[in-house]
């Protein structure tokens, strides 16, 4: 039974760093698919090796395939809690919806706005880039003001220039730039007690010098 438990145990650390590294890998996550690939394989050696060496019984080889099984819904999962990654949603609506388009623009989502004709006249599409992490909130918001619109996402594996880019570059430099403002003033304390050292040293001086 103890055997059996460990097998389970083994299998849900093993079997989603294997999936996760596996998500990664495709979307070209270099630092992390290493990273997965190295817990995958040192849990590997040093926990499928034990449990797994000499004779295995039927009970033992069903729970190894329950735990795989199991551990493949426990790696999705995390990955969808991690939301690594961009989102395109296109959405297809019936009219121009000015307060739908403000308000995703002033919640920081990349809109694109274009016209286009459906088998019932003209249609409205929005093309918006988000972050996986906001794709929920973002359907819903959708869903809010557009609940009959048609609505399709998909992963981008590539995107380069436009408003999301040049959002992100801003917010890289602007960390930067608070990054600055952190270290200056430790330098500026710095070189003040510095000074102010200087000057007490200087004035003892005097004073010494006025006694002899």
């Amino acid at each position: 039974m103890t055997k059996l438990l460990l097998i389970v145990i083994v299998q849900l650390l093993y079997v989603p760093m294997l999936t996760l590294r596996t998500i990664c890998m495709v979307k070209n996550l270099k630092i992390l698919t290493a990273l997965f690939g190295f817990l995958e394989a040192l849990i590997s050696i040093f926990a499928l090796s034990i449990v797994l060496s000499g004779e295995q019984s039927i009970a033992e080889m069903i729970v190894y395939a329950i735990g795989f099984a199991v551990g493949l819904i426990v790696g999705i999962s995390i990955e969808k809690k991690l939301a690594i990654g961009f989102s395109s949603i296109q959405v297809n609506i019936e009219k121009y919806n000015d307060k739908l388009i403000e308000l995703l623009r002033d919640d920081g989502f990349g809109v694109t706005v274009y016209y286009g004709e459906g088998k019932d006249g003209k249609r409205i599409n929005l093309d918006i880039l988000t972050k996986r992490k906001k794709e929920k909130y973002l359907l819903q918001l959708i869903n809010q003001y557009e609940p009959n619109a048609f609505v399709m996402s998909f992963e981008p594996k590539m995107f380069r220039g436009g408003y999301l880019t040049e959002m992100m570059s801003r917010r890289a430099r602007n960390r930067q730039e608070n990054k600055k403002l952190e270290i200056n003033p430790s330098k500026n304390v710095i070189v003040k007690t510095f000074e102010e050292l200087k000057c007490e040293a200087e004035a003892l001086k005097k004073n010494w010098n006025r006694d002899q």
